[in-house]
């Protein structure tokens, strides 16, 4: 399980000082962490070892052996400045333009597949093959993202919905009942309109899935199944562009996954709906 130091980057504003004393010595030195014990860093980075451990479970470690072994394997196969987001300049030309937004959204796929639980998808995927209803919540881009997954998953005939109006959403979402599922959608993990709408579809009894960035967050935190992105926002609002794809791509695993398990259905589920739209085509 590669990306610690991805995750670490991703978190460390949501750090207690000691534990962001320790994010950050590692960052800054990070070839250098194989070789220290747990009392060695916590010395060497002015905090604890109780601090250490926790931010070893914040990241989803066992214990800080196994995360010691795979900042190693990090900083080992990593080319420095690799993980770097480029921002974007409004001066710069066309060219640098397409370079730039093309890398950071490559990027985002490559960082969220370090931090993806295929654990976490397998439940997402049982829960959502199996509901008799699944609801997606998301606002502004993210709504984009939930309508996305709204259009696959009709093809393949899921009651499913989706909605940008914020009261449908929690109407829709307190009407759900035990073997349903609500998908909420938000980069930050902290949309309010969108909290409220899972936080209902939760208290309905419908499973909850969560696709936010990776770490703790409101959103996260209180749903039952976290499936983390990864895409660091920087100056020019690059950032949320490539988030957007990152969530995309994880709606593509989800419905590939879901059709997968479908599959005598799907063919004749997707020639319905081509033969449908079939007239609306100029050619």
């Amino acid at each position: 399980m590669y990306g610690s130091l991805i995750r670490i980057r991703e978190i460390i504003n949501d750090l207690n000082p000691s534990e962001k004393k320790i994010a950050e010595y590692i960052l800054n030195k990070p070839k250098e962490i194989s070789d220290l014990s747990i009392k060695d860093l916590a010395d060497k980075s002015g905090s604890s070892q109780s601090a250490v451990v926790r931010l070893c479970k914040i990241l989803n470690y066992k214990g800080y052996k196994e995360f010691r072994i795979m900042i190693a394997k990090d900083t080992a196969s990593r080319v420095e400045g690799d993980s770097r987001y480029t921002d974007i300049n409004p001066k710069d030309d066309l060219n640098t333009i397409i370079k730039n937004i093309s890398y950071n959204n490559k990027k985002s796929i490559d960082n969220t597949m370090e931090v993806l639980s295929a654990k976490e998808i397998e439940t997402a995927v049982n829960v959502i093959s199996k509901a008799d209803r699944i609801d997606f919540y998301g606002i502004g881009a993210s709504y984009i993202v939930a309508l996305d997954a709204f259009q696959k998953f009709m093809r393949i005939n899921k009651n499913v919905r989706a909605t940008s109006d914020t009261h449908l959403q929690v109407e829709c979402a307190s009407n759900l009942r035990k073997g349903d599922v609500a998908v909420a959608i938000s980069y930050s993990g902290e949309t309010r309109d969108t909290f409220e709408s899972i936080k209902v579809a939760k208290e309905a009894g419908a499973t909850t899935i969560s696709i936010t960035k990776f770490g703790s967050n409101s959103i996260s935190d209180l749903c039952d199944i976290n499936l983390f992105v990864l895409s660091p926002e920087i100056t020019f609002r690059s950032g949320a562009m490539s988030s957007r794809i990152a969530q995309l791509n994880v709606i593509d695993i989800l419905f590939t996954s879901v059709a997968g398990r479908m599959l005598k259905d799907v063919k004749t589920f997707l020639e319905n709906t081509r033969k449908s739209t079939k007239g609306k085509r100029i050619k």
